[in-house]
């Protein structure tokens, strides 16, 4: 049977056992005259059609298409606005952390040894005058400001061939992508389970001795880039790693890649880990590109090799590539659909379940037997043909 979306709701509700909260997401409006299932709903479908805008959501459920859709309402954009502003995030949150939970219950990631949690931050949406209290000002070289930004932080399951975001923490003005990475993340691990991820990954700017530990208090490993904000470690790295020859040598798809590894190096003075491992790796592509790199980690030689820490480094870029630029370049994660700081915050976390339905719809459900997943645009050219084709009588 063909992929339509009536037969993604009902994936939604019952494998992925979210039928609750799609029909109570969480309404704050005291007097609803439309219903919250349908509102919600229209915007994760339009999420996966990539209609995401409120405006096209409004000619999605005013078109016949409706009944195809699942939508039980019609309503316009206004509607949505006043339902985004008044929604409450937590139900979202919980959802996002109940459908990655039950796709590592169904075996979604058996493939992987390791389960890894990227947290990074990006821009998301600007405006030339601040409108909320997420509007953070962007400065000229001058300090003269030329407008306004919005910045999130994204918590995503990586290191698994499947990459799904599992929160978003907003920061505003006065706020730091640092403070709301620990925020996501002392939220996001205890509800997903002590044991459900081995390790963080993260960026240079994280690699602090209070981050590290408020890790390791999770009960996670971490691995992190190792820049100049490190500056005695990075010294020592180089004066050792600097004049020798790599310790090994090994091929990664086309690219080849050698290794410096050592686990004896001296903490800094606020860390209160023993030893400090670092791995430095010079990755050769195939186009005669370079990329050289150090990462700092707690997993100890004995439990992760070279070669496998280099490909636990390297899920951080999943993030990025399967996070933001996915995100901004087909799901709409940049656009500002209604410019209010709650309505912002439940675009933002309905955008990550959308992204996290549709590849486990597409990637792990659809995908049984032997036949090839289907491409993102391909399950998109078929919902969309879907819309058309006419649906058995209601006789109920």
């Amino acid at each position: 049977m063909r992929p339509t979306p009536r037969r993604l709701k009902r994936f939604v509700g019952r494998q992925l056992q979210l039928a609750a909260y799609l029909a109570a997401p969480g309404d704050g409006r005291p007097q609803p005259r439309i219903p919250a299932a349908a509102l919600l709903w229209a915007q994760l479908i339009g999420q996966v059609l990539r209609e995401w805008a409120f405006h096209a959501i409004e000619a999605l459920v005013r078109s016949p298409a409706r009944r195809a859709l699942g939508v039980g309402a019609r309503f316009g954009d206004d509607a949505l606005g006043y339902f985004t502003a008044q929604c409450a995030p937590a139900p979202t949150r919980q959802a996002l952390v109940q459908v990655v939970r039950r796709a590592k219950r169904n075996k979604a990631f058996e493939q992987s040894r390791f389960i890894g949690l990227a947290v990074d931050g990006t821009g998301a949406g600007r405006c030339a005058a601040a409108r909320c209290p997420l509007c953070r000002p962007v400065r000229d070289a001058a300090q003269q400001i030329t407008g306004y930004d919005h910045r999130l932080v994204l918590l995503t399951v990586v290191g698994t061939g499947l990459t799904l975001p599992v929160d978003v923490e907003p920061y505003g003005p006065g706020d730091s992508e640092y403070a709301a990475g620990r925020r996501v993340l002392r939220r996001a691990v205890p509800a997903l389970g002590a044991r459900f991820a081995d390790y963080v990954v993260v960026d240079g700017e994280f690699a602090t001795a209070p981050f590290l530990h408020t890790v390791g208090d999770l009960g996670l490993r971490v691995v992190a880039r190792l820049k100049g904000n490190l500056p005695e470690l990075a010294q020592a790295v180089q004066a050792r790693f600097g004049p020798r020859p790599p310790m090994a040598t090994f091929q990664v798809g086309r690219d080849r890649v050698e290794v410096w590894d050592a686990d004896d190096f001296d903490p800094w003075a606020t860390l209160r880990w023993p030893t400090v491992r670092v791995l430095r790796y010079r990755q050769h592509r195939p186009d005669g590109t370079v990329v050289v790199a150090d990462w700092l980690t707690d997993f100890p030689r004995r439990q992760v090799s070279a070669r496998s820490l280099y490909l636990l480094a390297k899920s951080r870029w999943e993030v990025e590539n399967q996070g933001f630029n996915d995100g901004k370049a087909r799901y709409g994660l940049e656009h500002i659909r209604h410019h209010h700081a709650a309505s912002l915050l439940l675009c933002w976390l309905v955008v990550a379940l959308g992204m996290t339905i549709e590849r486990l719809y597409r990637l792990r459900y659809l995908h049984r037997g032997t036949h090839p997943p289907y491409p993102a645009i391909a399950l998109v050219r078929l919902f969309r043909l879907s819309l058309g084709a006419p649906l058995p009588a209601d006789s109920s």
